[in-house]
C-alpha cells in the first residue's frame, strides 16, 4: 500500500512538473500566432506565371501584404506537374511563412498516381478553399456534335475513333476525360500534350477532336469562334455562358470536373497561425473587387473552414482511387 502512495506521489508530482512546460508550449504557439507574419511569407505557385493559377494567387497575395504588414511574395515553381513547388512546400518550416498555391495537380493527382511521389497527402494541412473553374468540353467549330447528347451518340457509332487532348497525363483535363468515359461507359483515344496551350491549338485545327479547358484558357478562343463549347462539367450553367448546357442537363450523371484553387502548408504548422490565415482569406474572399474578378475568371467561390477545405481533397482524393480501381487511369512512374 505504501509503494502505491508513493507511485501516485511521484505520478502527481511529474504531473505538476510538466504542467508549466505545456502551458508555456501553448503560450509560445499563441504569441507566435499573434505576432504572425513577422517576416515576408512565401506563395509557392507550382505552375508558370500567367495561368488561372497565378492569377488567383497573386489576387490574393497582393490583398493580404496590405492587410497583414508583410509582403506575400508569390514564388513560381513549375515543373514535374506542380510537384516541384509542392515538394518545397511540404518541406518548408511549418511557421507558416510559406504557402501552397493548391491544385488538384500537385495537391492529388499526383501523390495518388504516381508509384513514387516525393510528398504524401497527410504532409500538408489545408487553410482555406478559394473555389473551382468548371471544366468546359470543346471541339472545333467543324466537329460533328454540338452537345452533350449528341457527342454521346458519335462516340457510340465511332467506337475507338473519337480523339481527347489534355494537358498531359494525370492533368486536371485528363482526370475530365475519365470522368466522362467513366459516366459514359465509353473510350476515347487520350491525346497527352505538355501544357493545354499546346492543346487547344490542335483542338482548333481539327487534329484533336474534342478537350476539357476552363473559361480562362480558351475565353479568346471561344469568343472568336476558333472553338465551340459543347457542355460545361458542372452541376450549373455558368455565369459567362449561359446558353452552353451542362451535362447533367444533356443526361450524362456524375461527369463533373473542375480544376480547383486552395492554400495549404506544411502539416506541423501551429493551428493558431492556420486559423489566422484562413480568417484573413475567407475576409479577402468577401472583397466586391475581388469577387468581380474571380467571376471574371469563371470561378465558383468557396471559403470555409480547413476542416471543410480538407473533407473537399479527402473526396477527390477517392474519387480518383476509384478511377484507377477501375482502370479509367493509369498508375505512372
Amino acid at each position: 500500500m505504501k509503494t502505491k502512495l508513493t507511485l501516485l506521489a511521484i505520478a502527481i508530482g511529474l504531473a505538476g512538473a510538466y504542467a508549466p512546460v505545456a502551458v508555456a508550449q501553448k503560450t509560445v504557439t499563441q504569441n507566435s500566432a499573434a505576432a504572425y507574419p513577422n517576416k515576408p511569407v512565401r506563395w509557392i505557385v507550382p505552375f508558370p506565371p500567367g495561368a488561372s493559377n497565378d492569377i488567383t494567387a497573386r489576387l490574393f497575395a497582393h490583398k493580404m501584404s496590405e492587410s497583414m504588414s508583410q509582403q506575400f511574395v508569390i514564388d513560381n515553381r513549375p515543373g514535374a506537374g506542380g510537384s516541384i513547388g509542392a515538394q518545397l512546400a511540404a518541406e518548408a518550416t511549418p511557421d507558416g511563412h510559406t504557402l501552397l498555391h493548391a491544385n488538384p495537380g500537385p495537391s492529388v493527382n499526383n501523390v495518388i498516381m504516381r508509384r513514387k511521389s516525393p510528398y504524401q497527402l497527410n504532409d500538408f494541412a489545408p487553410v482555406m478553399f478559394i473555389g473551382y473553374s468548371p471544366l468546359l468540353i470543346l471541339a472545333n467549330p467543324k466537329f460533328v456534335a454540338n452537345n452533350g447528347r449528341e457527342l454521346v451518340a458519335y462516340a457510340k457509332a465511332n467506337p475507338g475513333k473519337l480523339t481527347w487532348a489534355s494537358s498531359g497525363n494525370g492533368s486536371s483535363l485528363h482526370i475530365g476525360l475519365a470522368l466522362f468515359a467513366a459516366a459514359t461507359g465509353l473510350d476515347f483515344v487520350h491525346v497527352p500534350y505538355k501544357g493545354s496551350v499546346p492543346a487547344l491549338t490542335d483542338v482548333m485545327s481539327g487534329r484533336v477532336d474534342v478537350m476539357h479547358t476552363t473559361v480562362v484558357s480558351a475565353d479568346a478562343q471561344i469568343k472568336a469562334g476558333r472553338v465551340k463549347v459543347l457542355a460545361v462539367a458542372a452541376p450549373t450553367r455558368q455565369a459567362v455562358l449561359p446558353n452552353v448546357p451542362t451535362l447533367l442537363e444533356e443526361g450524362i450523371k456524375n461527369a463533373e470536373a473542375t480544376v480547383w484553387f486552395g492554400v495549404q502548408v506544411s502539416a506541423k504548422t501551429p493551428r493558431p497561425i492556420i486559423n489566422k490565415l484562413n480568417a484573413e482569406m475567407n475576409r479577402v474572399l468577401q472583397m466586391p473587387d475581388v469577387q468581380a474578378r474571380l467571376d471574371q475568371l469563371g470561378l465558383v467561390k468557396a471559403g470555409g473552414t480547413p476542416e471543410e477545405f480538407g473533407v473537399f481533397i479527402k473526396n477527390e482524393a477517392d474519387k480518383l482511387s476509384m478511377l484507377i480501381k477501375t482502370k479509367r487511369v493509369e498508375m505512372m512512374d
